[in-house]
């Protein structure tokens, strides 16, 4: 008798504490520094960049996705999650139609003015603006979080990470690589130190030659380039996603034969969808990359030519 008194007390116990989880809310703060609150895991869930589409899948919260922006393709199931605009422009109707429990978003991409429209909505907007390698595998495990599926997010921000650490572990005590990352040729842009790319230039053992420009995406000039003497230049080139118009070349810089990235055929481009995408596959940019600038140290003079 005392036996069955313990074990349904016990059972008691063990409902009680099960429904408190169930109840329990679920906060964490964006990148904004926001809190975002939860009565319970997000069931419908809408992704306003194609980085946020990858991670909410590599989160294991891909069946939760409702809808995305245009390029969302990436794994490829995400190709059939209905559309809802691109990140310059949303359909609101067809977002409130959808009827979400959570809109994630990108801070830096989406234009500022829906972003305040769909704040009128009174859904819960996480911000999505990752800056450094290791906010990847944070915004992983914070929407693990959000959608309940921590199990499979926790294991993904494992994974990234120990994958970002070998490539430290190999690279990063390299002789240093001054680095110009081309976003743009027509006008001329690159990015400072405070982007995530430059992050991955550091990792590999390189230096970006314009760190310490403003803004983030600051406009050069190619008196700027030749004055720096990168001893690699790298663009993104065009990888399973197909951009509105081409990526820029690095042919341009064939016309300055003295420049050394030129001289020593140090010109990379690396598939955009890896590098330019805050999500887990970039560390498979990060790993190409790396490649690219060890290449670049095999080339100095009185190095074997690969």
């Amino acid at each position: 008798m005392r036996l069955t008194q313990r074990f349904r007390a016990t059972s008691a116990a063990c409902a009680l504490v099960l429904a408190s989880s169930a109840n329990a809310t679920i906060a964490v703060d964006d990148d904004t520094g926001a809190p975002v609150t939860l009565a319970q895991p997000a069931q419908r869930v809408i992704s306003l960049a194609p980085h946020v589409t990858e991670m909410i899948y590599a989160a294991g919260g891909g069946v939760k996705l409702v809808g995305a922006v245009s390029y969302s393709d990436y794994p490829p199931e995400a190709k059939q999650v209905p559309r809802v605009g691109d990140n310059k422009s949303v359909d609101l109707e067809r977002i409130v139609a959808l009827k979400p429990d959570l809109i994630v978003v990108w801070r830096h991409g989406n234009a500022q003015r829906q972003t305040d429209r769909l704040r009128e909505l009174n859904i819960p907007i996480y911000f999505s603006e990752p800056h450094h390698l290791d906010d990847v595998a944070v915004t992983l495990t914070k929407l693990g979080a959000l959608l309940g599926t921590s199990q499979a997010a926790d294991a993904a921000a494992r994974a990234y990470r120990r994958d970002i650490a070998n490539l430290r572990a190999r690279y990063a005590t390299q002789p240093a690589v001054g680095v110009f990352y081309q976003v743009w040729d027509e006008p001329l842009m690159t990015l400072n130190g405070e982007h995530m790319i430059s992050d991955v230039i550091a990792l590999c053992g390189g230096r970006n030659v314009f760190a310490k420009l403003e803004p983030l995406v600051p406009t050069v000039s190619t008196e700027a380039v030749l004055a720096a003497n990168p001893e690699a230049i790298v663009t993104a080139a065009p990888g399973a996603t197909q951009p509105d118009r081409p990526l820029p070349s690095l042919d341009r810089w064939k016309a300055w034969p003295g420049l050394m990235a030129v001289a020593r055929n140090n010109l990379f481009a690396i598939d955009g969808d890896l590098i330019n995408r805050p999500a887990p596959r970039l560390a498979q940019g990060a790993a190409q990359l790396c490649a690219d600038l060890d290449t670049a140290r095999s080339r100095r003079p009185g190095r074997p030519v690969r």
